[in-house]
């Protein structure tokens, strides 16, 4: 599918010059951030053209910060040649990634929520295939006592 951001928009929002591997690298991590959207928003948002802006700022932004980072250093030091990885990141460190934020946001801009619907009941049903006053339990256990009274349960 059509990455949710072009490449000459991240062109812009870099402070350097990429080269011809560069180029190569950031077009893939639009594509994969874009994948990466829609798996956490909504399937439906196939173009720029149908994506909300703001879901097309969130690709931009993680894709800058890949870029800008491809190796996911926390710390770099020129003077005794320090380089360090942050566990912050996981084992997302180094690759274009959303952070917990970014994809609580996808989820919210796509209306998804976490809010379930869990069918249930409080006792036996009066159809259920046990004796007055117990709760059926799986095949082949026992049911066990829920009501104090076997002859007036309901």
């Amino acid at each position: 599918m059509e990455p949710l951001a072009a490449i000459e928009e991240l062109r812009d929002r870099l402070p350097f010059q990429m080269d011809e591997d560069e180029e190569r690298d950031a077009l893939g991590a639009l594509e994969y951030l874009s994948d990466e959207a829609r798996h956490y928003g909504s399937e439906s948002w196939k173009t720029p053209l149908v994506t909300p802006p703001q879901v097309c700022r969130l690709v931009l932004r993680a894709a800058v910060r890949y870029m800008k980072n491809p190796d996911g250093f926390s710390q770099s030091r020129a003077g005794d040649e320090t380089v360090a990885w942050s566990n912050t990141d996981g084992e997302d460190a180094g690759t274009p990634h959303f952070t917990d934020r970014e994809i609580g946001m996808l989820k919210k801009i796509s209306g998804s929520s976490k809010l379930y619907v869990a069918d249930f009941t409080t006792g036996p049903r009066r159809d259920a295939n046990c004796d007055v006053g117990y709760v059926p339990c799986g095949p082949g256990e026992a049911p066990f006592p829920y009501f104090s009274d076997p002859v007036e349960p309901w």
